[in-house]
């Protein structure tokens, strides 16, 4: 019998952790195989998923004997908590392995849209030599202004102050004290309007789910650039697409979106859009995390299926 299916890429060494002391079976593509899932969960007590992998409705009621689920990232809200809790399913995220790819994605995109260059390229192989134009700004001195004030964000906060630039972060959430110590805390309008980098760093709930929209992009800077590390439905695609054309925003880089996997319809939207970056949802996925993402994972599950956890 199976005791552990993961339905995602996994680290083949903590796969391999896994697989000296339990049965294990592993498809990098199994979240896109509906029904084969749903065959191999029935009676397993571990589940082991990213981010494209539903573990809700009819997949959750069919898991009859699931007692753990660890998450290869942070953010649930792909695992419906609520009915994990009640029938006492443990569920581990790998919180803190993935902050520091995370947060050099932020800043290296940053720093990437504020120099403008990155379309160099094509322009050079074409004959030309565009030295003047592309001027770009450097992210010493800058504000950074974060939306969320979470593990990550007040990671990015230390490294955007060692290069130089002032913080300012937005969370109704976060109470005073240590955390806020060399960061003003600003409500989210005047964040907005004053910062030269904006980063969102929140959970999808309710709550802020379209925070960043039209209104909000009137808000910002006309020079500003916007990064979405965090999930896709916080902020209004059309909207950030209509400030960019409009030459009412920098930039933006985009690594989450409100449908994932992007398909052709979906990416449509961004077509001729200027002075914007799309990764596919990759920011906290390194060679290095991915390491220490999935052995912290694999020794939760396997510390919960021991009674250790």
């Amino acid at each position: 019998m199976t005791d552990i299916v993961i339905t995602e890429f996994m680290d083949e060494a903590a796969v391999a952790t896994l697989k000296a002391r339990y049965s294990v079976h592993h498809d990098p593509e199994l979240f896109g195989k509906p029904d084969e899932l749903a065959t191999l969960v029935a009676d397993i007590p571990a589940l082991i998923v990213r981010n494209q992998t539903q573990v809700r409705g009819a997949l959750l009621a069919g898991a009859k004997n699931l007692k753990v689920v660890g998450r290869l990232g942070v953010g649930l809200d792909n695992i419906d908590m609520e009915a994990c809790s009640a029938r006492a399913i443990q569920v581990f995220p790998a919180t803190g392995a993935n902050s520091l790819s995370v947060v050099e994605y932020v800043i290296g995109t940053a720093m990437t849209l504020l120099r403008g260059a990155y379309f160099a390229n094509s322009a050079m192989i074409a004959g030309e030599f565009p030295k003047t134009k592309l001027i770009g700004r450097e992210i010493a001195g800058k504000r950074m202004g974060l939306v969320g004030f979470g593990a990550i964000a007040r990671d990015a906060a230390r490294h955007a102050r060692a290069l130089g630039m002032t913080v300012a972060a937005y969370d109704p959430y976060v109470p005073a004290g240590d955390a806020w110590q060399g960061i003003e805390k600003l409500e989210l309008d005047a964040l907005l309007a004053t910062s030269d980098v904006i980063s969102i760093h929140l959970p999808l709930t309710p709550e802020t789910r379209g925070l960043i929209g039209e209104a909000a992009f009137a808000k910002m800077k006309p020079d500003a650039i916007l990064i979405n590390a965090a999930r896709g439905g916080i902020m209004d695609e059309a909207a950030l697409v209509a400030a960019l054309k409009g030459g009412c925003l920098g930039g933006a880089a985009l690594d989450v979106f409100e449908q994932e996997p992007l398909k052709a319809d979906g990416a449509k939207l961004f077509a001729g859009t200027p002075n914007l970056i799309l990764t596919p949802h990759i920011a906290g996925n390194t060679v290095e995390s991915n390491g220490r993402v999935s052995g912290l994972v694999a020794e939760r599950v396997m510390a919960a299926l021991e009674g250790r956890a």
